[in-house]
Parts: C-alpha cells; sequence; structure tokens
C-alpha cells in the first residue's frame, strides 16, 4: 500500500512493553484474577510514587473514580456542583446519580478550563464541590480554585481524566484537591482497554474511600487484621478492575515517561507545522501552555473559524484516509444537561468553542510521517478553498 494512502486513525490502542507478558503472568503464576490482587497492588504503589499522593484505589473506569469521589462527598439530593459545561458526561452524571444539581461554569477561551473568575459567583448555600477539568492535560487555575473552595468550605475533585503527569506548579493535577480521577480508557495516554483510579488526598476520607472500594464492607482492616471479621458497615459498589486490566495497565506505567515524551514530540510537530496557518489566521491553535503549568501531551487540537468550516475540514481530512473527530457537546445544551442542571450565565466561549473545536489523530505510535501527512492535508484543504 502506498503509505499516503494509509489510514490515519484518531486513535490506536499500543503495547508500549510487558503488557502481554505481565497477562499470561498474572493468569499462570498468580493466585487470583480477580480485582486486588498483586498486579492491583503494584499499580497501587506506581502511582503513588510517579505522583507523590497519599492513597491510590485503582478503578475500572474513570466513572467509576467519579462514583466513588461523589459517594465520598456524600451528595444528596439537591446538593450543588460547580463544574464546566465542556466535559464529558461522566463529570456531571456522577453527582446526578447521587440527586446533585450540576451548575455549569463558562470556559477560558485560552486552556478551555473552567473560567475561576466566574465560579464564585456560582456558589451558593447548596453548593458542596467544585469539579475542575484539566483540558487536554493542562491544569486549571488550581489555587483560586483550591482558595474559593476552602473559604465556602467546599470539596474539590479533580477530573484529571485527561492529565495523567501533567503539573501545575511543581504539583501533579489529581493530588491537589480533595480527591483526583483519572481514566485509561484506551484514548488516554496510559491505557489499560477500560480502568481507572482514584487518589484520595485528604486523610479524613482515607479509611472510608476503602470501605465504599470494597462494596461497603471492612475487608481491608479484616485483612490487616484490625477486626476479627469482615462484614457490611457503608454503602459501597463494585469498582475493583480484574487482574488482567491491571497487568496490562501496570506494564504501561513502567514506561509512563516514554510514552508522555512521544506524545509531547508530536504535539510540538503539530504545532511547528501549523503555526503558517494560524499566522496567516486561516485557524488558532492551542494557546501557548501557562508558564504554571506541565502538559502531557494528551491531545492536539485547532480551532476552525466556523462550524461549517470544519464540517467541511472532517469531510476532506476523511476522504484523505484521516480521521480528524470534534470533542464535546456542551452538557448544558444536552438534554439531559437542561433536565438536571443548570447555568449561570451565557456560557458563550463554551458554545463558540465547541462548535469550532478539531482534535486531530494523535497516539503513541504515530510517526512524523504520519504527523506530515495530516499537516499537509490541511494546508490543502485550506489551498482549495482559497482558489
Amino acid at each position: 500500500m502506498n503509505p499516503k494512502n494509509k489510514n490515519i486513525p484518531f486513535n490506536r490502542p499500543f503495547i508500549a512493553g510487558k503488557e502481554l507478558f505481565y497477562i499470561a503472568q498474572a493468569v499462570i503464576s498468580n493466585t487470583r484474577l480477580s480485582g486486588d490482587g498483586e498486579f492491583t497492588k503494584l499499580c497501587h504503589k506506581k502511582l503513588k510514587s510517579m505522583l507523590n499522593c497519599k492513597k491510590v484505589l485503582l478503578t475500572h473506569s474513570g466513572t467509576a473514580a467519579l462514583d466513588m469521589s461523589a459517594l465520598l462527598c456524600d451528595i444528596q439530593a439537591g446538593d450543588e456542583i460547580i463544574m464546566p459545561s465542556f466535559t464529558f458526561v461522566s463529570t456531571a452524571n456522577a453527582f446526578v446519580l447521587r440527586g446533585g444539581v450540576p451548575v455549569f461554569v463558562d470556559i477560558r477561551p485560552d486552556t478551555l478550563n473552567i473560567d475561576e473568575k466566574k465560579i464564585a459567583s456560582a456558589v451558593t448555600h447548596k453548593t458542596k464541590a467544585i469539579v475542575p477539568v484539566h483540558y487536554a492535560g493542562v491544569s486549571c487555575a488550581m489555587d483560586e480554585i483550591v482558595g474559593i473552595a476552602n473559604h465556602h468550605n467546599l470539596f474539590v475533585v479533580e477530573d484529571a481524566a485527561q492529565s495523567l503527569m501533567s503539573r501545575y506548579k511543581s504539583r501533579y493535577t489529581g493530588t491537589i484537591g480533595d480527591f483526583g480521577v483519572f481514566s485509561f480508557h484506551e484514548t488516554k495516554n496510559i491505557i489499560s482497554g477500560e480502568g481507572g483510579a482514584l487518589l484520595i488526598n485528604n486523610d479524613r476520607h482515607l479509611d472510608r474511600s476503602e470501605i465504599l472500594w470494597e462494596k461497603g464492607t471492612n475487608r481491608k482492616q479484616f485483612f490487616r487484621g484490625e477486626v476479627d471479621k469482615y462484614t457490611w458497615v457503608d454503602i459501597g459498589s463494585s469498582f475493583l478492575p480484574g487482574e488482567l486490566t491491571a497487568a496490562f495497565l501496570y506494564a504501561q506505567l513502567e514506561q509512563a515517561q516514554k510514552i508522555i515524551e512521544s506524545r509531547i514530540h508530536i504535539f510540538r510537530q503539530y504545532h511547528k507545522l501549523l503555526k503558517p496557518l494560524e499566522d496567516a489566521e486561516f485557524l488558532q491553535l492551542p494557546c501557548t501552555i501557562p508558564e504554571d503549568c506541565e502538559h502531557n501531551g494528551h491531545l492536539f487540537y485547532i480551532i476552525t473559524r466556523n462550524l461549517d468550516e470544519r464540517t467541511r475540514l472532517i469531510q476532506y481530512l476523511k476522504g484523505n484516509n484521516i480521521n480528524a473527530v470534534f470533542h464535546y457537546v456542551p452538557l448544558h445544551t444536552s438534554p439531559a444537561g437542561k433536565k438536571f442542571g443548570r447555568t449561570i450565565d451565557s456560557m458563550n466561549f463554551t458554545v463558540d468553542l465547541s462548535d469550532r473545536l478539531l482534535r486531530l489523530p494523535l497516539y503513541y505510535e504515530m510517526t512524523n510521517f504520519d504527523v506530515q501527512r495530516v499537516v499537509e492535508a490541511i494546508f490543502e484543504f485550506y489551498r482549495k478553498k482559497q482558489s
């Protein structure tokens, strides 16, 4: 096949190290395949070391980790949770399932993160938590957000699904709020197919997090010899991943630095090669990363001039065997968002940018040639548009 005709997917799952070996080892050598086995413990230890955090609990998805955070925040019917509308449905669903009310706040046009300057005006006597989402692996303005939360005695749940190993002022995202949520879905930097993790950064919730994680039982305390038998003591669910998932994930965590360096390289290549189109005002590129942030190369997007142009560019790339995709439909415009949540302002940036944002292919095994092909196709689109 002519390499110029090769399909370039938006994302491609990958093997980075000993994934298959560890899966075989889990089946052959270990005594269990259910949750909380040897590879789960290895992942917990590895993540604690990588992120310098107090406690990690693997979950079967990032959504499950969000569900756990809502339980730990003790969300009750009518409690309000401040979050961006430009996020995945799980960010809101976790709290709506407990009877909570998402309060949607507009995003910043530079980072596409929640606008920290608009959060204080969204706080009411019903507010229980703030959920910043670190979009594209770039941290929200956490000092301001934590300051507001402390002033009003609110929880902070970091939706760090896209930002594993990103930093804010030398601290890793996910370790700054009361809780941090990660995803290891196949579209993320570090993957296990499906998978997630919850970081517990507040000492008050360390013991209860284990109970919720173990289906509402004090099973962990029993195995540590702290109680003579374990029993049902609280609400909870089956949040644990199986050992095959943990085995795959552990191999990826061993290669995390290499994987992220590869993605940052691709991000920089895109930025360098597409800069002439931004200079000519055909499109916008992601902003310069704020000085107090280090991103992880999670995704690369462009902002087209209008919705129609984005639609035609998607089709043009598709015709060249390149799969580029838009991102979130704002939650506040969705049927469920209108039913379960509310907004505090016009949401102008959220609506405008969600109509114009286009994510380009970016995955671990993507080559410089692949990046060049995507860039050349985008240049061709704008040349033909002008002719």
